[in-house]
């Protein structure tokens, strides 16, 4: 899979954890070289716990802007990769009559940890993180671009 596409979109539930971690990864990998976009099914505002995690690794979040797919002004992308089922599901629909490849990469949603621990709830979210940063580096390897 060296080749990397023209343009990718990240869909979660609600735009507010996974598919913005997901998009600031990818742009941070691969700058400018994809076009990468994030939306949800829902809107919901950016989750203060992924700030602080994406924070770690120098990825500001903070003005990230959730929306969804009926937002997109413009739906053109080589691939959507839905990181939920409710995703899933929309990027389906959303791509019945368009040539775009989709990839299901279920990802486990780190809101719904119930703790009244901080510091539970922030290994939740670096779970996440870790795991979609490894998965981005694996499916969009860095070294698979010339930057000559």
């Amino acid at each position: 899979m060296g080749d990397l596409p023209s343009a990718v979109l990240f869909a979660c539930t609600m735009n507010s954890v996974r598919s913005p971690m997901a998009e600031s990864i990818m742009k941070f990998l691969h700058g400018h070289r994809v076009f990468v976009d994030s939306v949800g099914v829902r809107s919901g505002e950016i989750d203060g716990y992924a700030i602080a995690v994406m924070d770690e690794i120098g990825i500001d979040l903070g003005r990230h802007h959730s929306k969804t797919f009926d937002d997109l002004e413009d739906d053109y992308f080589d691939l959507v990769i839905p990181l939920s089922p409710q995703a899933q599901h929309r990027a389906v629909e959303m791509t019945r009559v368009m040539a775009v490849d989709i990839e299901f990469w279920n990802t486990f949603d780190p809101s719904i940890i119930e703790s009244e621990s901080r510091e539970v709830k922030l290994d939740a979210f670096r779970a996440v993180r870790d795991e979609l940063m490894t998965r981005i580096k694996a499916r969009f390897p860095v070294n698979s671009v010339s930057d000559t």
